[in-house]
């Protein structure tokens, strides 16, 4: 039965007011804080060790509008009772502590739960327990498996002993070591009572996380709840280690950072073998998710949340679903510019081909609409946008509407594009602005617009930007579009090792000759109009003979997102002009000055 603590209740018609009560299992009593929206659907939330409730400060924010929160401390963790004995610690106590909450907070109603680390674990007996799962309307696990599937995970490997399931066992062992130390009588205790201190821990977790302090929640207990949570340790590692096949009929979602220094996204393989629908993500983050990824898991919880009350499955949970048969792009979201002609179009077609649903712009909205009309006709599905990439502003309300309506984007493809052709002393200062306004800062623009969303997400990415082989070839009288397309593969490369600790990847891709549109709209100064004509049509021409298709470089890029390639010279000349660039870069020099192609 639960008692209530009436002397800190806060009102109610705030959803950021907390208010803190006692729920009684036993000799047990444990503390919950609950807060939100009371006549929503209820979340649980479940930390592991060594924190409090105060785990999830970052993640309710997301949560709170909607969801009544009910956040507890484990028993000898915050105001929870501690028990003196470390038998009191077993899975078994803590989810029965769990029961006795649920049936507190939500005697009528399932509950939907949000647990991590031995949160989690303990949640899962629930999960796999006939008579209590019905209790539970939708499981999000954050670095907490099932102790008894990852048993049956490791049994199944190690009856097949193949080098490589012999390798994902001992990985395995080896993350979980730790565990031996913990589980000691008394060294663990007394090292961690001189050594964690909240300070040292807040850097430390900061660091590891790859966030800044201020995203570290621990409470006021913390130091206590480290010495009192290591015998959890000490009451299960021993006792679980037998196997049992637990089934539930709980939605199950598993979530798992990819520098999570215990817990293996391979451990969780077998997880259809126990439940009828299980989904998996996959971020790229360490142990401590609801501090470095908070909006993440409020996200992923919530569309677990709305596809168990009847809801369409959003597009990041569909992509999450383990043994699901799909097409390399499927579920994914492409964002391409300058996608009404050539290389644009033609890599648009190919994107939908592979499954994803495609975001087009131009500054031609006739023509976007016709490449999405085009998408349409095979069975694909695609958006039409009017832009405009030399306008910052113009790009960030487009990232804005393009989110809210369809979602972060997976894969940001900038495309949009001018050629120009002049000697630098014929070329008005216009044009030449023209140009790094379309080309250079066109990407930039788009890179600034999607790219912080898609790297805060955690969920990685991928970002193509298009150069040219003119990036690495000097050239008389390509001076603007040289230096504008050498610019986007110098950023590329910077922008590439920014990202690369978010999982976004970034490639550059640099076709050579290739017939578009783009050469016969070519601007061309310094030279008169019939005269600047007459040489648009001899290289459109020659272009067109060239035989290499917009479509060629788009199977590249696809290739290249699916390969995380930095770097891609697309056309036999720009591979060999690449390495001749980077072998001889004064020869490439010299033979500028001696061949004038404008």
């Amino acid at each position: 039965m639960a008692s209530v603590d009436t002397t800190k209740r806060a009102p109610e018609a705030d959803p950021s007011a907390v208010t803190h009560r006692m729920v009684r299992n036993g000799e047990v009593e444990i503390a919950i804080y609950e807060q939100g929206n009371r006549a929503g659907e209820t979340i649980m939330l479940l930390h592991g060790f060594p924190d409090s409730h105060h785990m999830w400060d970052g993640v309710t924010p997301y949560l709170r509008d909607r969801f009544h929160l009910v956040a507890v401390d484990n028993r000898g963790h915050g105001k929870s009772t501690n028990p003196h004995s470390y038998r009191d610690f077993t899975l078994a106590a803590l989810a029965g502590d769990y029961r006795a909450v649920i049936d507190a907070v939500s005697p009528d109603r399932p509950v939907h739960v949000l647990a991590h680390d031995w949160g989690s674990v303990a949640m899962w007996e629930l999960v796999c327990d006939d008579t209590a799962q019905h209790r539970i309307a939708s499981f999000t696990s954050v670095a907490g498996p099932n102790v008894a599937h990852l048993l049956m995970w490791g049994h199944n490997r190690l009856s097949r002993p193949t080098p490589k399931n012999l390798a994902l066992v001992a990985a395995q062992v080896a993350s979980l070591g730790y565990m031996l130390f913990a589980a000691t009588p008394w060294l663990p205790r007394v090292t961690a009572r001189l050594l964690a201190s909240p300070r040292r821990a807040r850097r430390m977790l900061a660091r590891s996380e790859r966030t800044s302090e201020d995203q570290i929640f621990l409470g006021p207990t913390f130091e206590q709840d480290i010495a009192n949570g290591l015998r959890i340790y000490r009451a299960n590692l021993f006792s679980q280690l037998k196997l049992r096949e637990r089934f539930t009929r709980v939605p199950v979602q598993v979530v798992v950072g990819t520098r999570d220094p215990a817990v293996r996204q391979s451990g969780y393989a077998d997880e259809l073998n126990w439940a009828p629908a299980v989904w998996q993500r996959v971020v790229k983050g360490g142990h401590w998710l609801a501090f470095s990824h908070p909006e993440l898991l409020a996200t992923a919880t919530v569309e677990l949340i709305d596809a168990t009350s009847g809801q369409p499955a959003a597009r990041g949970l569909r992509r999450a679903q383990m043994g699901k048969q799909r097409k390399p792009f499927e579920d994914q979201l492409v964002v391409i510019t300058g996608a009404g002609s050539g290389i644009g179009q033609a890599t648009a077609v190919a994107f939908a081909a592979a499954g994803a649903e495609v975001v087009v712009s131009d500054l031609n909205l006739a023509a976007a609409k016709q490449t999405a009309a085009l998408i349409a006709e095979r069975g694909g599905l695609a958006h039409a946008y009017q832009l405009d990439v030399a306008d910052e502003a113009a790009v960030i309300a487009h990232a804005e509407a393009v989110t809210a309506a369809h979602g972060v984007p997976d894969v940001l493809v900038n495309n949009a594009g001018v050629a120009h052709a002049g000697r630098f002393l014929a070329t008005p200062s216009q044009d030449f602005r023209r140009v790094l306004d379309i080309n250079l800062f066109g990407v930039v623009h788009g890179c600034r617009a999607f790219g912080p969303a898609m790297a805060r997400r955690g969920l990685g990415g991928h970002i193509v930007n298009l150069s040219s082989m003119a990036a690495y070839t000097p050239q008389q009288g390509m001076g603007a579009y040289a230096t504008s397309k050498s610019a986007v593969f110098m950023f590329s490369d910077c922008l590439r090792a920014e990202l690369a600790s978010t999982g976004v990847g970034v490639s550059t891709i640099c076709p050579g000759v290739v017939h578009t549109n783009i050469v016969r709209n070519t601007t061309v100064s310094g030279l008169p109009d019939d005269e600047a004509a007459r040489k648009v049509a001899m290289v459109d021409r020659a272009y067109r003979l060239r035989r290499y298709s917009a479509a060629k470089v788009a199977k590249q890029i696809v290739k290249a997102v699916t390969k995380d390639k930095a770097v891609v010279p697309v056309t036999p000349e720009a591979r060999l002009q690449y390495l001749f660039s980077r072998l001889s870069p004064s020869a490439a020099r010299l033979a500028a000055r001696a061949v004038a192609l404008d």
